[in-house]
């Protein structure tokens, strides 16, 4: 069949109108194009609407136009593939005949159009459409431009905002559970990109990696059984007050959580920010920066971080005998030196001093009163101790305010456990405080470069109100902003679809993008 029997489908979501509604050959497509293209020439010079009238009444004409010369294309196409098809031919050890040509409708930027294609049919009632092949179309029945804008903005929105936001748009926009399926599909490659992913160019003398870790919150056992089992009968459909009544007294009321329980059921996700700095060319000892600034978080566990950032690092000319400056910094957590001492050993590890300075806060409201100028001025002397390379002073003056804290007396337990647990913290972590040559090398004494993507990252699309997550779904969508935070995301949709179509063009199988199971968590690292 040729592409005289492609043909729009009627648009009522869009205009109302029937477009194309009968099979049309190419000329007719031509002459209807050339219609409304005069139709809308003729419009703008005679109407007398205003602007904003005018301008809603021409993006429906825009949008007809382009499914119009969508159907050209496919039909231009399909007259093309028809030519070079034979009526048999093999593929990947199957024999496939010709069969006549189905129908499929396509959601597209510019609405929905319906186009026939000819079918190639294998054994066992498998096949594939050469132009779908041809074209890198997948079997979604969705181009991948709207699911990838789909995807792009559930990286920063929720899936039902998402939905709304491209009805906005688009003739037809994707239901929420095409969009999260989208999201699941593309984040099963996400592993496999970020291994694949080219080395940045121009890159500096300095490798600079930071670490953190932030909670998203997690469904309980009780609410995934709740979202999971059977629904019962709508029995108010018109009335979401009785709805909610209904359910409430179904489930029965939460028991009262006492001071300082926690309903998060937090899991959490690490995060690495890399970046490098590049040395002046006048002699001076200045670092600029930061250069080509990648980051990358998950929610398996912490090792699985750190053995992404060592590959990282080693294909930026980083390796462990490259001999080049590598720096680490940390919120002085336990676990975090561990997994660094282990994979950066050569590597200069710092705390960060704003942790340090939390640290030095809580200790000095031990004797000093909360937001006093005492206080301050205090802290400001313990600053000038530590940017000085006196953080041991500091260590030995707090050990001697602990000695002169009473044991008893009203306050005396809570200020003695607070200002023991600031020495521990810092006593322990001294030869990772050497600020004063940080600085003088120009280096990083701070990890504001990580705090920052924690709350753009994992904060601002994770950890809101009444959201739970399921951590395996949860990875996908993290992924996805990584890659779009690193600017990588056109790249990273154009390899998808050049790697799907290659494989459909090898083998003949009907790629589908979308998936509604994820992949489980990465294991990089962990087996060791």
């Amino acid at each position: 069949m040729s592409g005289r029997h492609l043909q729009l489908l009627p648009e009522s979501l869009i205009d109302n109108r029937e477009v194309m509604a009968e099979r049309a050959s190419e000329d007719a497509i031509e002459r209807e194009l050339h219609a409304q293209l005069q139709a809308a020439v003729a419009t703008a010079k005679a109407s007398e609407a205003t602007f904003m009238d005018f301008e809603k009444a021409l993006l429906t004409t825009v949008r007809l136009l382009g499914r119009l010369l969508v159907v050209l294309f496919l039909s231009v196409r399909e007259e093309r593939e028809r030519a070079k098809t034979p009526e048999r031919m093999t593929k990947s050890g199957h024999t496939f005949r010709r069969r006549p040509a189905q129908a499929r409708n396509l959601n597209t930027v510019f609405g929905v159009v319906r186009y026939f294609r000819t079918y190639l049919r294998g054994p066992h009632g498998h096949g594939f459409h050469p132009l779908d092949v041809a074209l890198g179309l997948t079997s979604d029945r969705i181009s991948m431009t709207v699911l990838g804008l789909g995807a792009r903005l559930a990286t920063m929105l929720s899936f039902a905002r998402v939905h709304a936001v491209l009805g906005w748009f688009l003739g037809a926009a994707p239901s929420t559970e095409v969009i999260e399926n989208t999201v699941l599909g593309l984040g099963r490659r996400t592993g496999e990109w970020f291994e694949r992913a080219p080395v940045p160019e121009d890159d500096g003398e300095v490798l600079i990696v930071q670490f953190d870790s932030k909670g998203a919150p997690t469904a309980t056992d009780t609410e995934l059984e709740r979202r999971r089992g059977p629904r019962r009968p709508n029995a108010f459909p018109h009335s979401a007050r009785h709805r909610g009544r209904d359910r409430r007294q179904r489930y029965g009321s939460k028991p009262r959580r006492k001071k300082g329980d926690k309903s998060k059921n937090a899991r959490m996700a690490t995060i690495v920010v890399m970046y490098t700095l590049r040395r002046t060319q006048d002699g001076t000892e200045w670092l600029l920066g930061p250069v080509n600034r990648r980051v990358y978080a998950s929610f398996a566990p912490k090792r699985h971080a750190f053995a992404i950032a060592r590959r990282e690092a080693d294909k930026r000319g980083f390796s462990k005998d490259s001999g080049k400056l590598l720096q680490i910094v940390t919120d002085g957590d336990d676990d975090l030196a561990s997994y660094a001492q282990e994979f950066f050993p050569e590597a200069i590890h710092t705390v960060d001093v704003m942790h340090v300075l939390e640290y030095l806060y809580s200790a000095g409201e031990c004797f000093y009163r909360e937001g006093s100028d005492d206080l301050a001025a205090w802290i400001d002397a313990q600053k000038d101790r530590l940017y000085g390379g006196k953080e041991t002073a500091i260590v030995a003056e707090l050990k001697r305010r602990f000695v002169g804290i009473p044991t008893t007396g009203p306050g005396n337990k809570g200020r003695r456990e607070r200002l023991e647990k600031a020495i521990t913290y810092l006593e322990k972590r001294l030869p990772k405080m050497n600020y004063q040559d940080l600085l003088e090398r120009d280096l990083e004494v701070g990890s504001g470069a990580v705090e920052g993507a924690v709350r753009t990252i994992i904060g601002a699309r994770f950890d809101f109100g009444g959201s739970r997550w399921i951590r395996e779904r949860a990875e996908a969508l993290l992924q996805l902003r990584c890659i779009e935070a690193n600017g990588d995301w056109d790249a990273f949709i154009d390899w998808v679809h050049d790697d799907h179509r290659r494989h459909a063009r090898k083998t003949g199988d009907r790629v589908r993008l979308q998936q509604n199971s994820p992949s489980a968590l990465p294991d990089l690292g962990l087996a060791a």
